[in-house]
């Protein structure tokens, strides 16, 4: 019988608020208290709902996972200072987890920007950590210089991420119709911004329901939270860009071979600081959004991968 997904009602009954690192988090907890801890990690514009996929597989093989809406986002605290998003403060938010739950090392799996978190986090507090995961984002060295700079240089004013730069633009831009900004399969970019077409059709690998519960949280929090983290590239990459240190521990990264990502961030960037890659594989078929949209082959590979090194 098919596991049956996780609705908001769950996750409320599963949900611990917790101050860490200055701020309050929410975190949902599910699994046995004294399975190994896995703590799954969100990316932009998502939220700790988008791991509803993952959360009855990997708890019915013993698991307690850890999945919080990250800094910025859903029932989580917002700050006001874009400062307090850099990878640091990100990845201290990650360890307070662990040490609000009595956990002293986990398992870290992210997607997108949570993919970064938590190689960042494993390279920062190796100690912290049993094995990473990545989803879509690989592990990336420091840049010879200011990241923004160069994606400036290298893709152009209007690469998302470079328009995400200046506050309060893209803001406007993605609250005006937060449902189609979340609905849309196109890149958010200022010519996206300036048209006016239609609300897009509910994306293929979410019910009507599961959008709203995205449109819901948005339409709440808007997007600054998230979009913080983007404004911190240049911070970040300035207090990290002299650790040179490999990340030991034992890997998976998994792609999905429509994805845009690899266009620009290819796994081949790993080569020589993720030491010890175990699984690097890429979902046929499936885009950005792997978790949601490839769920049964995600969860297969992560079954397997847990199963290896826990």
């Amino acid at each position: 019988m098919a596991a049956r997904r996780p609705t908001v009602d769950d996750e409320l009954l599963t949900l611990r608020r917790v101050q860490i690192n200055g701020i309050d988090l929410a975190v949902d907890e599910h699994g046995p208290a004294d399975g190994p801890v896995v703590v799954l990690l969100h990316g932009f514009p998502e939220l700790a709902y988008s791991w509803r996929h993952q959360i009855g597989p990997l708890t019915d093989a013993g698991y307690r996972l850890l999945v919080p809406d990250l800094r910025g986002y859903g029932r989580s605290e917002a700050p006001a200072a874009v400062e307090d998003y850099a990878i640091d403060v990100l990845a201290r938010d990650v360890t307070g987890i662990l040490d609000a739950f009595a956990v002293e090392r986990a398992v870290l799996i992210g997607h997108d920007w949570g993919a970064d978190l938590a190689w960042k986090t494993t390279w920062l507090h190796p100690d912290r950590v049993i094995a990473v995961g990545g989803l879509s984002v690989p592990f990336a060295p420091p840049a010879p210089a200011p990241p923004v700079g160069l994606m400036r240089q290298g893709l152009g004013e209007d690469f998302y991420m470079v328009w995400f730069q200046e506050p309060g633009v893209a803001e406007a831009a993605l609250e005006r119709d937060v449902r189609r900004t979340l609905a849309t399969s196109r890149q958010w970019t200022a010519a996206w911004a300036q048209e006016q077409d239609d609300v897009p059709p509910t994306p293929s690998f979410l019910t009507d329901e599961e959008l709203d519960v995205y449109v819901r949280a948005y339409e709440r929090t808007g997007f600054r939270g998230g979009l913080n983290w983007y404004r911190n590239l240049d911070r970040s990459w300035e207090r990290t860009k002299d650790l040179d240190r490999r990340i030991e521990v034992p890997a998976l990264f998994l792609t999905g071979e429509r994805d845009p990502v690899r266009r620009f961030m290819p796994s081949v960037v790993m080569q020589g600081w993720v030491t010890d890659l175990r699984v690097d594989a890429v979902i046929p078929e499936a885009g950005h959004w792997l978790q949601q949209h490839a769920p049964e082959a995600v969860n297969e590979h992560l079954l397997a991968w847990l199963a290896d090194v826990t």
